[in-house]
């Protein structure tokens, strides 16, 4: 049996700490890091050409290669014209909230209050999902809130697969921006855009789900929600899941979460 010398097991030791380094830097570039555990910094990376024993801590923003910014990503968006909805829209809807938000809302696309003002969820769905979510003891603006499209679908219709096509790389990079520790999908077309699913929302609500290490909790669209309002229930029931497992990593709600 051959013994390795000390000398070998250091290189061999160095060569392994590269490579998780190496490794850890891609995941927090696609946005595909999310450690569990504690309420742990999110905005952390360590270089991987930096000699064991001599590691320091950078904002990843300040690092070539690193997460972009929001306002990076919606100079990329710029006057968008990749899918048709460009040619009946009124407003580029991008998102709002808090860029470093552990809690993002993900809905469908814009309705037509939301494309008159250019903001997200500002309709009577929105109205009623501010009420959700400061129930959860958080606010419009300690979260992030933004849609698989950022354009309206024609008569609200449900958006189609080339304007999802066309969008998703953006709501991947906001991601990836962000950062969140949970994501509320909100309705079928954004709880399977995020998962890569074809199922109904009855089928995937009331559970966690894994999106590249981020959890994602589908629940009702508010817009049903005011439709079928004995839904609420159920809804909430959802969000308590959310606010439990936010608890469980040590994230705590600015405000004080109801019963």
């Amino acid at each position: 049996m051959s013994v390795m010398n000390p000398p070998d097991v250091i290189d061999d030791l160095r060569a392994l700490t590269r490579d998780l380094r190496a490794q850890l830097v891609r995941h927090v570039a696609a946005g595909a890091w999310a450690a569990p555990g504690g309420a742990t910094a999110r905005s952390t990376i360590v270089p991987f050409d930096v000699p064991v024993g001599e590691i320091e801590v950078y904002d990843e923003r300040d690092v070539p290669g690193g997460r972009r910014s929001l306002a990076q990503i919606r100079a990329e968006v710029g006057e968008c014209t990749r899918c048709k909805l460009s040619t009946t829209r009124k407003s580029i809807v991008f998102g709002v909230g808090d860029p470093n938000a552990p809690l993002m809302f993900v809905g469908e696309g814009p309705g037509e209050q939301e494309d008159k003002r250019g903001e997200p969820f500002v309709g009577p769905a929105g109205e009623l999902l501010d009420k959700m979510i400061e129930a959860m003891g958080w606010s419009r603006q300690s979260v992030y809130i933004n849609n698989i499209v950022m354009c309206r679908p024609p008569n609200n219709r449900n958006p189609e697969v080339d304007e999802v096509s066309a969008c998703k790389p953006f709501l991947d990079a906001r991601i990836g921006s962000i950062g969140p520790r949970i994501i509320v999908a909100l309705g079928r077309p954004a709880s399977n855009t995020l998962l890569g699913r074809d199922a109904p929302i009855s089928s995937l609500r009331g559970k966690f789900h894994d999106r590249n290490g981020i959890k994602v909790m589908p629940t009702f669209h508010p817009a049903y929600l005011l439709r079928e309002p004995d839904r609420k229930r159920d809804a909430w029931s959802d969000l308590k899941l959310v606010m439990a497992e936010l608890a469980r990593l040590g994230v705590t709600p600015p405000g004080t979460p109801r019963g």
